[in-house]
C-alpha cells in the first residue's frame, strides 16, 4: 500500500535536513509502530506523507497503491485515502463540528463518485460512531475542537477518522495528553478501524499506546533514519533500555 524509498526532506525556510534515507513499506492489514527519540524526523514524516508544505522532498519517492504521493496536493492525498491524525489537534472557531464532518465525508463521497450522503443517513453514522468514542452530541454542536480538553480532542479526531473510512491512517503521538481512561477509548476506536484493506503507522515515543494497538512492525527511527526493525518486542526493549544504542548507531 505505502512504499517509500531513499527519502530526503528538510526544512523549506532554513534547508535544515530531518530525513536523511527512510525506506519504509507498509502493506495492507498492518499495523506499523515508529518510535524514536525527540527530533529523529518522526513527526516531519507524517507531515511529509501529508503534504504539508514546509518541508521539501530532496530526494526520494513515496507510492501509494502505485501513485506518485509527491504529485498530489494533500486534498488528493486525503481523497486518495491518506488521514493524518495530528498530535495536538487545532482549535477552529467558526466551524460547527456538524458541519466539518458533513463537508469532509461528502467531499471524500464525491471524489470517489459517490452521491452525497442525506442529512437523516450522516445523522444516524455520526451517532453511531460517536457512541463509541464517548463523544456527546454537546461536543458535536461546538466550533471544531474550541474548549475540548486533549482527551475530547483525541476522540474528536479519531471519530472523523472512522466517519471517512481512510485506507491509510497516520497517527502522529495519539497518546499525547492523554489519561489512562481517554487512551484506552481512543486505543478502542482505533482498534476498531484494523481491516485486511487498511494499514496504520502509530508514531509514538512510549510502549503504553502499544499496549492497547498492538503493532505488526516496529521501527525505530533516529537522526533521520530508520535504524532499527523488529516485531512488537522490540517497542519492549526500548521501554526497557531507552534509545541511547540507536542514537549512536545513526551517529
Amino acid at each position: 500500500m505505502l512504499e517509500i524509498k531513499n527519502l530526503h526532506a528538510r526544512i523549506a525556510e532554513d534547508e535544515t535536513e530531518i530525513l536523511r534515507g527512510i525506506d519504509l513499506k507498509v502493506n495492507a492489514g498492518e499495523v506499523h509502530a515508529i518510535m524514536g527519540p525527540n527530533g529523529s524526523g518522526k513527526s516531519t514524516l507524517s507531515y511529509i506523507l501529508a503534504g504539508k508544505d514546509d518541508y521539501e522532498v530532496t530526494e526520494g519517492e513515496i507510492l501509494f497503491n502505485g501513485e506518485n504521493l509527491l504529485d498530489m496536493e494533500p486534498d488528493e492525498r486525503a481523497a486518495a485515502g491518506l488521514f493524518l491524525a495530528f498530535q495536538y489537534p487545532l482549535e477552529i472557531p467558526g466551524v460547527a463540528t456538524m458541519e466539518f464532518l458533513k463537508t469532509a465525508m461528502n467531499a471524500q463521497r464525491k471524489a470517489r463518485g459517490e452521491e452525497a450522503l442525506s442529512i437523516p443517513e450522516f445523522m444516524k453514522r455520526v451517532k453511531e460512531q460517536a457512541a463509541d468514542l464517548n463523544v456527546s452530541m454537546d461536543m458535536l454542536k461546538r466550533p471544531l475542537n474550541v474548549g475540548f480538553s486533549g482527551g475530547e480532542k483525541k476522540r474528536s479526531e479519531i471519530l472523523q477518522m472512522s466517519l471517512l473510512e481512510p485506507k491509510l491512517c497516520v497517527l502522529d503521538e495519539t497518546d499525547s495528553g492523554l489519561d489512562i481512561d481517554a487512551l484506552r477509548i481512543v486505543s478502542e476506536g482505533v482498534n476498531k478501524l484494523r481491516s485486511p484493506e487498511r494499514a496504520m503507522i502509530v508514531i509514538t515515543h512510549y510502549q503504553r499506546l502499544l499496549d492497547h494497538i498492538v503493532p505488526d512492525v516496529v521501527h525505530v527511527l533516529s537522526k533521520g533514519r530508520i535504524v532499527k526493525t523488529g516485531g512488537k518486542e522490540l517497542a519492549l526493549e526500548l521501554e526497557k533500555n531507552g534509545y541511547a544504542d540507536y542514537i549512536d548507531a545513526a551517529a
